[in-house]
């Protein structure tokens, strides 16, 4: 059933002659809001409080457009929000409050961009924290899979629009054989603006870069690595600094490379080549030289010239057997040692009926700094107000196609 609701409003005055209750009149709620904002209500005497009283009144008409529609479940009167915050004063304390809660953790006021933090918002370190910065997400960059030496990686900007600022992101790469071994050789540890924009950093970096994100007001850091090891484990870690120096919660990223690069026709050619020094009577000069070439390859090549070698002379008697014949026990097992830290993973890619070369070309964003920074004990102004020189280049990206059928 639907209820029209009427309000009974009395008020407590202090006149002269004491104070007491009195019964103003009844009327709708909303005229007494729209009278209440004109003082006009009320009686000139002051009044300390408004004591409001709900009452049934009979059904609302089902013409009413504050009446639920037939089917829809909701309260017996629905009310059109009326604004109760009116006065300049009163506006600004609550935009202050709520600005404090959303942007500043309810610890401090917002000035201008900042927050200024109240006394009990401070760490341990003496150092400011009623807004911290946001954990960085470190991902793999989409427009680059991992290549056997080459890994890409990107993250979104966390400087927020008012609050602390980011003065610097700080990456660190190093080679893991277990993701869950002791942290105790720390890998490379590079500063995004101090070593990689400013053009002093890493050997192994091939370029950082920024770029405007999807979204309005974002930014896209990236950083190319081109030195890592192939078939191999690597964990990539990242954290924002803020101007003050306080450091975000890391973000963690592990990346396996893929496997060695080989050419396929050389190992052919390799494997034909001993085959003809394993021929028949060998000298002390072909025994060396077999031996010499065999050592000199690199470890994938050389498990590839084994596959080749059985592939096309197995009849004659295998690579491992005929090494040992001709060269010795020792230094057969010399060269046959090599292959033995290829992974499983990679030896079952090796032994793929065809293995092609190909080379990708991709696109990356290349920043440089085009001004100094202040000493690093210094507290250092946002990373976005940093003036920096970006522009696009490409980059070759070698890579093997495995396939048991013949590629075209």
């Amino acid at each position: 059933m639907q209820h029209r609701l009427q309000y009974r409003i009395e008020a407590t005055d202090q006149g002269v002659g004491g104070g007491g209750r009195r019964e103003l009149k009844s009327v709708p709620f909303i005229s007494y809001l729209s009278a209440l904002q004109k003082s006009q209500l009320l009686t000139d005497d002051m009044v300390n409080g408004v004591e409001i009283r709900c009452e049934e009144k009979g059904s609302c008409p089902a013409s009413c457009h504050l009446v639920p529609s037939p089917g829809h479940d909701g309260r017996s009167v629905r009310e059109r929000p009326q604004r109760l915050v009116q006065d300049n004063v009163t506006k600004e304390a609550f935009k202050s409050a709520t600005m404090s809660s959303y942007w500043c953790a309810g610890k401090g006021d917002v000035i201008d961009n900042w927050c200024r933090c109240d006394l009990s918002a401070f760490s341990k370190d003496g150092l400011p924290n009623c807004s911290p910065l946001r954990q960085p997400i470190l991902r793999l960059a989409p427009y680059l899979e991992p290549s056997s030496t080459m890994v890409a990686l990107e993250w979104m900007d966390v400087e927020p629009l008012i609050g602390c600022k980011v003065s610097d992101y700080i990456i660190q790469h190093k080679r893991v054989e277990d993701p869950s071994e002791a942290e105790v050789y720390t890998g490379e540890v590079l500063s995004l603006m101090d070593d990689l924009f400013s053009g002093l950093g890493s050997s192994c970096v091939v370029a950082a870069g920024r770029r405007t994100g999807d979204h309005p007001h974002s930014v896209l850091y990236s950083v190319v690595f081109k030195c890592l090891e192939p078939d191999s484990l690597y964990k990539f870690t990242l954290y924002a600094v803020d101007s003050r120096g306080s450091h975000s919660e890391s973000s963690f990223v592990s990346v396996r490379t893929s496997c060695p690069m080989v050419d396929d026709s050389r190992a052919e050619e390799i494997a034909d080549k001993v085959y003809n020094l394993y021929n028949g009577y060998t000298s002390g000069k072909e025994q060396q030289m077999a031996y010499n070439t065999l050592m000199e390859i690199s470890p994938p090549l050389l498990y590839r010239v084994q596959y080749h070698y059985n592939a096309h002379y197995e009849k004659f008697g295998d690579f491992v057997w005929r090494s040992e014949d001709e060269l010795g026990p020792r230094k057969a097992n010399l060269i046959l040692h090599r292959a033995e830290k290829i992974s499983h993973y990679c030896r079952s890619l090796l032994r793929s009926t065809h293995i092609q070369s190909r080379t990708d070309t991709m696109a990356y964003v290349y920043c440089r700094s085009e001004e100094g920074r202040p000493p690093s004990n210094m507290w250092h102004g946002s990373l976005h107000e940093s003036r920096t020189m970006c522009m696009e280049k490409l980059i070759s990206v070698q890579r093997n196609t495995y396939s048991n059928t013949k590629l075209r």
